[in-house]
């Protein structure tokens, strides 16, 4: 049989392609716009018919109806990574949370310890040879692939076919739907004067040549405006977007001083507009590769001049990082933050930021804290923070005793908590 009747053969409905799910079935689902909506929508309409059926994903985009917590006995999310469409759920106990490092949810599916019955994933049109480009999120989805009892893909024109390790082939396909609306796009997020005021103080520090790691977020992007009128700059990130694409076409990343893969882009999942999907079409600068090659360390780590900017939502005196929560509420994950933390320090020249404006709440909190607050997820450790940016300035706290940290964490707070942070220190013997 040639490719085109095997297409044709496992082409359905796609209420029909959602049979191929079990009671009991764990279905893994790509990060962010990678998640297939027809599939999800079929599937929230059936799931009345299934009983304890679980979907896991890094980051949901959109509110499905199967996240229901009046039918979670049915089917019920999985969240590796809270975002807008889970957070409540997570937050109220309806929708389940695995901890996590990003880097090592493939081996987690391979071993185990996360199953993968099944894969529900967006994909582009099959090419001459039976190939589909899982483009949007080759992320943990591959290993899924592998795994898996079953593999449905949702095929869309408006998918791009990228290069790297993102590939499946017809013959490891159970069932196939179709689809033809745009794929979701994200845009920038808001960016004003605070966030204006981190992304030049880091970007005064990212010097030509630098290969950049950049989370999602106004700060990260704020920084990345600031940087088109760097030179030679080189992408190896998780997240390929809008902001990176800024970057290109202005003429600063040109990938030829990256001393790892030089001359390619490198990233795991792609979150922006059309424009950058069709971008990542057929592109031979670009490469999608899952997430245990673009966020292992010691593989991020061996680009000379590695520079990670990640956000954080609240730092204490030690440079305890808590990322993830507001107290015992959660409120996204580790992501892939550990990741490029760990990797900017082995590399030969690196440096790793952590971006945070220095209040909440209209100026009435402090994010600098004496310690985090009781029940926080703390994300990037004492161990491995090196740069934190506010508005105020700049804290480069590696190989700094802890007495140090607090004097330069303090004097990058909003002054308003300034002396009552050196107070506090005080009373404990940490200033």
């Amino acid at each position: 049989m040639n490719h085109q009747d095997s297409y044709k053969q496992k082409l359905v409905a796609a209420a029909d392609a959602v049979r191929q799910v079990r009671d009991g079935d764990m279905i893994i689902v790509p990060t962010g716009v990678g998640e297939p909506p027809t599939l999800l929508t079929a599937l929230s309409e059936q799931r009345r018919d299934f009983k304890d059926v679980k979907v896991a994903q890094i980051l949901a985009m959109r509110k499905y109806g199967y996240i229901d917590r009046d039918t979670a006995q049915h089917v019920r999310h999985v969240a590796l990574f809270f975002g807008g469409a889970t957070r409540a759920g997570g937050q109220e106990g309806w929708i389940d949370f695995i901890p996590n490092y990003f880097s090592e949810i493939p081996a987690q599916i391979d071993r185990g310890q996360i199953p993968a019955d099944v894969v529900f994933s967006m994909a582009s049109p099959m090419d001459a040879h039976g190939y589909f480009a899982l483009s949007l999120g080759a992320d943990y989805t591959m290993a899924a692939v592998a795994r898996a009892r079953a593999v449905v893909l949702e095929v869309n024109p408006n998918v791009p076919y990228a290069n790297g390790h993102c590939h499946v082939h017809i013959s490891q396909v159970a069932a196939l739907v179709e689809s033809s609306e745009p794929v979701m796009e994200v845009g920038l997020p808001k960016i004003g004067p605070v966030q204006e005021a981190i992304g030049k103080h880091v970007a005064d520090l990212i010097d030509d040549g630098s290969t950049l790691q950049i989370g999602y977020g106004g700060i990260p992007d704020a920084v990345v405006m600031q940087l088109t009128h760097k030179h030679d700059l080189g992408i190896h990130t998780e997240m390929i977007g809008d902001g990176i694409l800024t970057l290109i076409e202005s003429g600063a990343v040109t990938n030829r001083r990256k001393n790892y893969l030089p001359g390619k882009m490198v990233a795991t999942f792609a979150l922006g507009s059309g424009k950058l999907y069709r971008f990542m079409d057929r592109n031979p600068a670009l490469e999608m590769h899952p997430v245990n090659f673009t966020n292992d360390p010691a593989l991020a780590g061996q680009n000379d001049n590695l520079i990670a900017i990640n956000a954080t939502l609240q730092i204490d005196l030690l440079g305890q990082c808590g990322s993830e929560s507001l107290g015992h509420a959660a409120y996204s994950g580790t992501g892939g933050q550990s990741d490029f933390v760990r990797a900017a320090n082995r590399s030969r020249g690196g440096k790793a930021f952590i971006v945070l404006p220095s209040t909440a709440k209209n100026d009435t909190i402090s994010r600098i804290v004496l310690s985090l607050s009781p029940g926080t997820h703390m994300t990037t450790s004492k161990n491995d923070i090196d740069y934190v940016v506010t508005e105020y300035g700049v804290a480069r706290l590696r190989g700094k005793s802890a007495k140090q940290r607090a004097q330069e964490l303090i004097a990058i707070a909003h002054p308003d908590f300034r002396a009552e942070l050196r107070s506090q220190a005080e009373r404990i013997r940490a200033f």
